[in-house]
């Protein structure tokens, strides 16, 4: 028998998606931030090459960024609301197929 998540109770949901929200609008605010210092330290560098590698890079940064940050903010927010203990993680007849036999 599964345990009920706190993800179930209205309220406790509305809090930890609103902290989520807050989260991810940091990291937008961080992920800006990078991509203008990394554009502006390419082309003090580099000069202008292309408008296609700049693209490619800011959108590489981006996405790399946002969706890493927004995997882990879903893995703190599931660990954070116990909505991890609530899952029933035993598999009869699985486990002992792993287990060292006593001989």
């Amino acid at each position: 028998m599964t345990r009920k998540s706190p993800l179930d109770d209205p309220v406790n949901a509305a809090h930890a998606w609103a902290r989520y929200r807050q989260i991810m609008k940091l990291l937008l605010a961080v992920t800006t931030l990078v991509v203008a210092v990394a554009m502006g330290l390419l082309f003090a560098y580099n000069g202008m090459i292309s408008v296609h590698f700049y693209i490619a890079v800011a959108l590489g940064i981006s996405l790399t960024m946002l969706l890493g940050g927004g995997l882990m903010g879903l893995a703190f927010l599931s660990n954070g609301t116990g909505h991890d203990e609530s899952v029933d993680n035993r598999l009869p007849g699985r486990d002992e197929f792993w287990l060292p036999k006593d001989d």
